[in-house]
């Protein structure tokens, strides 16, 4: 069995205009349990509305109109987070540089092995269901720091910082006993085990070493 054929609700899409390339590479993942859309060219492909499961494109670099190195720029412009593999007939170093230094998970050259595709778009997948899960990750911690009042936000930001609670209260001309009120609120409300892992969250959501 190949890696491949591990994977679960996953979605790859292909642009080549190509039909012979569009045609095989469908059957090949179709084989191992994808599902799979074929495109002649990135006009129709950014027509298609795509899933919300792990997903990823094999992107031929040489299209009619716009080049598989533009679109790749265009999508990151746009904000369209999926994992690219590239495939040419004639590919270069340079061209592969640029490819790679632009994120994308592979650059096959044309004949490749059916395993070489097949490998890499594993790998394209895995990169896509960890993104999802990080997103995932933050926007649970987000709506938690959405719960926290703005008194509580100030004191966790401090004590993320390094701050002692009677440093705080100096800071925030409150009581100690206060800010140790609002830090236990905060460290409840954003389910943290310890300043450890309260740090990680503050510096997951980029506010630490800043009040809110």
């Amino acid at each position: 069995m190949s890696k491949a054929q591990g994977d679960r609700r996953s979605a790859v899409f292909v642009i080549d205009d190509d039909t012979s390339v569009r045609e095989s590479l469908e059957a090949l993942f179709r084989m191992v349990g994808h599902e799979v859309e074929a495109f002649a060219s990135t006009a129709d492909f950014l027509k298609s509305k795509l899933p919300e499961v792990a997903r990823c494109l094999v992107l031929d670099i040489r299209l009619p109109g716009i080049s598989g190195l533009d679109f790749q720029a265009d999508l990151a412009k746009a904000n369209i987070q999926i994992p690219i593999v590239f495939i040419t007939g004639h590919g270069d170093i340079p061209m592969t540089v640029k490819a790679m230094k632009a994120g994308a998970v592979e650059f096959l050259t044309k004949p490749f092995r059916d395993q070489d595709m097949l490998d890499a778009v594993h790998t394209a997948l895995e990169r896509d269901r960890a993104r999802r899960q990080r997103d995932e990750g933050d926007a649970v911690l987000r709506a938690a720091y959405e719960t926290l009042t703005e008194r509580e936000r100030e004191v966790m930001t401090l004590v993320t910082t390094g701050l002692m609670n009677k440093q705080i209260a100096a800071q925030l001309g409150l009581a100690e006993i206060t800010v140790k009120l609002h830090r236990a609120n905060g460290t409840r409300k954003m389910r943290a085990r310890s300043l450890a892992e309260l740090v990680k969250m503050s510096q997951s959501l980029g506010i630490t070493g800043e009040k809110p």
